[in-house]
């Protein structure tokens, strides 16, 4: 019964893997056949400062991003998860942005975000006067101001929770009631019962989404910055790693470069990872004294 899954495992995620580990240390172009280069990839890339900046814009958005995701995601769980009357049309567009494909998502936001006619600068507008916001500031140049333009593909990210939100809802419709009936006897507040009782029980499940997050975020940006920004504003404000694999593979035909990009895309998503999981260790340990 595990057969077409290990098959899928190791035709689609194990073998390109390998590929890509061997060509890291390859020059190649598709064109000619693969030359040994060994270690003049990863130097080259160390040297590369489009690397050093896409690799920056990554962090950033791992590090603002994530925390962010989790927290709207569990305050939409910690919302809903109450029958009550119309409660499964606001779980459910919840949910929607995510089943929404990632190419239509990104023209969508591509015309949200258009600084002249898009109608989130129209709304800040409202109440302005000559085209500036009721605070008379100039409103945010989405798609050519590089700080702003960091600020959308942040945003863009934070609808798509829909994953993150249903298995947060089941994590927290699956808690003891009778923990809950235990503080409302003992007249905890909303603010206590949540920090001492829902919080570290949900701890687990919160640690296990961060990692799954971390590990995703370098792929969450990819069609936000190839789609709606195009990696720009100059210079490279919104070319996360991802992309830049993209583009030294199939726009520059650098194959081993790119393969050489992903190694340490990998060897960095793997210490973010290792870096949150000895928080969430130590975090399970505070909680257990």
């Amino acid at each position: 019964m595990l057969a077409p899954y290990l098959l899928g495992l190791v035709g689609l995620v194990l073998l390109p893997a390998l590929i890509t580990l061997a060509l890291a240390f390859t020059e190649y172009d598709l064109l000619r056949a693969p030359t040994w280069v060994g270690l003049a990839n990863v130097t080259a890339l160390l040297d590369d400062p489009v690397f050093r900046v896409a690799a920056i814009n990554s962090l950033v958005f791992a590090v603002v991003a994530v925390p962010l995701r989790l927290l709207i995601a569990l305050g939409l769980a910690l919302l809903l998860y109450r029958r009550a009357p119309g409660i499964g049309t606001a779980r459910t567009a919840a949910v929607l942005p995510t089943a929404v494909p990632e190419i239509a998502y990104g023209l969508l936001w591509l015309w949200l975000l258009n600084p002249l006619y898009g109608p989130i600068n129209q709304l800040l507008r409202t109440g302005g006067q000559n085209g500036l916001t009721a605070l008379g500031r100039t409103p945010p140049q989405w798609l050519t101001d590089p700080t702003d333009a960091r600020a959308a593909i942040i945003g863009m990210s934070l609808f798509t929770v829909g994953e993150t939100f249903v298995v947060l809802l089941a994590a927290r419709r699956a808690l003891p009631r009778d923990v809950y009936e235990m503080a409302a006897l003992e007249d905890a507040t909303g603010w206590d019962v949540f920090r001492r009782v829902t919080l570290p029980l949900m701890a687990p499940v919160l640690g296990l989404l961060a990692v799954r997050d971390a590990i995703q975020s370098l792929h969450f940006t990819f069609v936000p910055a190839f789609v709606v920004t195009d990696g720009g504003p100059p210079p490279y404000a919104t070319t996360y790693l991802s992309l830049f694999v993209y583009r030294n593979a199939f726009e520059y035909l650098r194959y081993g470069y790119a393969a050489a990009a992903t190694l340490l895309m990998i060897l960095l998503t793997v210490a973010a990872v290792l870096v949150q999981w000895r928080l969430i260790r130590r975090y399970r340990a505070f909680y257990r004294l």
